[in-house]
């Protein structure tokens, strides 16, 4: 039984990762926080001290939106599989 997609995601913008965990990806989870903070690390370390927190880590907060994203889709595909 797969978790409802709301609960995921949810849990998805608390917890980096973990949304894909509850969908039984967790290799997945693990794969995005990790280019989460690979691509933070180098946009911070590309970026001028004059930018903003948020355009210093950009990278990160990208791939933690798509994160976010995926683990909401695969669980509502997960979900209408079921029925």
């Amino acid at each position: 039984m797969s978790r409802h997609p709301l609960v995921v995601l949810g849990v998805a913008i608390v917890l980096p990762g973990v949304g894909h965990v509850l969908n039984r990806t967790p290799v997945r989870g693990l794969m995005f926080v990790f280019y989460m903070v690979l691509l933070g690390t180098i946009t911070y370390h590309l970026s001028t001290p004059d930018q903003s927190v948020l355009g210093r880590l950009a990278g990160g907060f990208f791939i933690y939106a798509i994160s976010i994203m995926d683990a909401y889709r695969a669980a509502a595909v997960a979900r209408v599989g079921q029925t």
